[in-house]
């Protein structure tokens, strides 16, 4: 069992693959006309839903939807009419899809040298967790084998494609979960890359590169939301685990390593209950029984239906849709011959039973914390022991069996107590196929079986787009560098290598070469100045994103044909954003950076001599770092500074 940080990702057989997801900065969505990235907080209306399981293509049932529906979840969606149509709630057919976003896609596939597909052909792909209200995903594959420069060698890009982004959680809690429809069909682009990551510092830089390779076309999104990616982790004997919709490339590592330690965990867990005897699902022995009376006068507030009642907002037009069927019921499960396994090391940190607990809060929509009890780590309080003693009799528990307690509407009890017995299993086999949930810290939580093939099948609505080769070659021929590209050039002009991801995850690096390519001006100064200096400014509250690729343009060929106005480069900078009716001359005129320089010498020994008689630094340093702040008042921008310097250091000398 591993409990620590150590681990040997070698020897454990690490292997991890992403899904990296990157909404396009296209107008309009995908199958629709209404606008893309417009988010509303308010609603005009809601609509009330449930979604049930269809049969694929070969008759099947996709494992996923199945357990979706047991969970009976009512699904409301919030709907304003700025941001959402008829199309978005499957009550029409969808547009022809978006052209704009097949070209971003396309873009992408040629960035990683993919084939890129003849005909594009629309899917669907079922999701009945709500995130859809038509229950299904439309996506469509744009190209595939690519390759991505990666650390020396070269990472397998299986497949990009696009497809609509889902709608946004608001809560979920219960039975009701309820979602916002503003990012609905929001197109977005999906990178595949093979399971050839082996360490978590791997997997945060490959999702780091993926982000620079979207952002290097310029047309996709920026900003928290915008990019989202599932990390596939498995281990030596362990099986594909998805970590869903990981929200920044720094939680990658510990999500990774938690994974991984997790699924060692788990495969140990396999082999003692494999030496327990425990061979086949029917070794197991998992009762429960309905102990509500019997537990009606704990001291816990968790078994006391007043408590479970008041979880619920009886104001709330919507509290009816949270609760379950039946009457507040707290349920026993028994565990025969399993002492021990609750409390088995899962995640770092972690225990068995919260495996167990993740099931019966998303399965069971048993939400309330602590989610369930259990024998292993019972609440520590007067007679606690005495009472987890008198339930352990009436289930006539011995030492080797192991007790689990559940609480909630009556026949999610029973559900839940179902879910226990599937989830032990499951470990029989080792490590079941599960999408989860990822946390800051680096846990996760189960969020869903892992879906199958079953869930694809073709949308009869949308005809094959062709794609023909002069498109392709006028995308290519406008294509930006890629961005190893354009770092080894940068990084070889002097510009450090955190600026040059700055400019592309940003896309200045698009205005950087512009601005080198038309104006000739030196790559290190442009790049520092839009990396940083421009950055600064933002932060100050100046809207230099409002200065068109145009204006800046003016500004460097000045800075060119006159190099000394560098100095001044905030102040240039600042007015054209703030007075884009100026001119760049007209600016230069105004701040009086235009005036003539002949005599500043005369002028300047004067102010020097003046404050030295008042000067009562002793280093020859802090005289020289004091005079140059007097002088360069009135010859910063029009004199340049090394100059001025020169002559400062020479008065100095002249009066010693």
């Amino acid at each position: 069992m591993i409990e620590h940080t150590d681990l040997d990702y070698a020897d454990v057989g690490l292997m991890v693959g992403l899904e990296v997801h990157q909404q396009l900065l296209t107008e309009k969505k995908m199958f629709c006309h209404c606008p893309a990235g417009h988010y509303t907080k308010d609603h005009d209306a809601t609509v009330l839903r449930h979604m049930r399981p269809t049969l694929s293509e070969l008759g099947e049932y996709d494992g996923t939807a199945l357990m979706e529906f047991k969970t009976r979840k009512n699904i409301v969606y919030l709907l304003n009419h700025e941001n959402v149509c008829t199309y978005e709630m499957d009550d029409t057919p969808p547009f022809l899809v978006n052209q704009q976003a097949l070209d971003v896609a396309i873009e992408q596939c040629l960035m990683l040298g993919c084939d890129i597909v003849d005909e594009v052909h629309i899917a669907r792909k079922q999701y009945l967790d709500g995130s859809i209200p038509t229950g299904f995903q439309r996506t469509a594959i744009v190209g595939v084998s690519g390759k991505l420069p990666f650390k020396g060698r070269e990472l397998t890009i299986i497949q990009v494609s696009m497809e609509e982004d889902s709608c946004r959680e608001v809560t979920d809690k219960g039975h009701l979960i309820v979602w916002r429809a503003d990012r609905l069909g929001i197109p977005l682009i999906e990178t595949v890359t093979g399971p050839e990551l082996h360490t978590p510092e791997e997997v945060e830089e490959a999702i780091l590169l993926v982000g620079r390779v979207c952002r290097s076309t310029g047309h996709v999104r920026t900003g928290m939301g915008a990019s989202r990616q599932d990390v596939n982790v498995s281990v030596r004997g362990g099986r594909r685990i998805e970590i869903k919709g990981v929200p920044k490339a720094g939680w990658a590592p510990k999500l990774v390593h938690g994974e991984a330690v997790r699924q060692v965990n788990l495969l140990k867990l396999r082999d003692e209950l494999q030496q327990r005897g425990f061979k086949t699902h029917e070794d197991l022995c998992i009762e429960h029984r309905d102990v509500t009376y019997f537990l009606k006068g704990s001291k816990l507030n968790f078994f006391k239906e007043k408590h479970w009642a008041d979880s619920f907002d009886e104001q709330k037009p919507t509290t009816e849709l949270e609760k379950g069927k039946g009457p507040f019921c707290i349920r026993a499960v028994k565990l025969s011959g399993l002492a021990g396994t609750l409390s088995w090391p899962g995640q770092p940190g972690l225990t068995f039973a919260h495996e167990l607990a993740g099931r019966v809060r998303v399965i069971a929509t048993l939400d309330q914390q602590p989610i369930l009890l259990h024998s292993e780590k019972w609440p520590d309080y007067e007679l606690s022991k005495q009472e987890l003693d008198r339930l352990r009799a009436r289930l006539k528990c011995t030492s080797k069996d192991a007790l689990i307690i559940v609480w909630g509407a009556e026949q999610d009890t029973v559900t839940a107590a179902g879910e226990i017995r599937i989830r032990y299993e499951d470990a029989l086999d080792g490590i079941p196929n599960e999408t989860r949930q990822p946390f800051e810290d680096g846990s996760t939580q189960f969020e869903r079986i892992l879906p199958g093939p079953d869930r694809m099948y073709p949308d009869t609505d949308s005809p094959p787009q062709r794609v023909i080769r002069e498109r392709v070659q006028n995308l290519q021929d406008a294509l930006a560098p890629p961005p190893w590209v354009r770092e080894e050039r940068y990084v070889q002009a002097g510009v450090p290598l955190p600026v040059v991801y700055f400019l592309i995850r940003r896309n200045g690096a698009a205005l950087v070469d512009t601005v080198v390519e038309k104006t000739q001006a030196d790559l290190r100064f442009t790049g520092l100045f839009v990396g940083e200096k421009l950055k600064g400014l933002k932060r100050a509250g100046i809207p230099v994103d409002a200065v068109s690729t145009e204006r800046w343009c003016e500004l460097f060929n000045a800075f060119v044909q006159r190099p000394v106005l560098k100095q001044v480069w905030w102040v240039l900078a600042t007015e054209m954003a703030g007075s884009p009716e100026k001119t760049i001359d007209d600016i230069i005129a105004d701040g009086g950076f235009d005036r003539p320089t002949g005599g500043w010498q005369q002028q300047s020994a004067e102010k020097i001599h003046a404050a030295l008689e008042d000067c009562s630094f002793v280093s020859t340093g802090q005289q020289l770092r004091f005079l140059m702040g007097q002088v360069l008042d009135d010859l910063r921008g029009r004199v340049d500074a090394s100059e001025v310097q020169t002559f400062v250091q020479s008065q100095m000398e002249t009066r010693l």
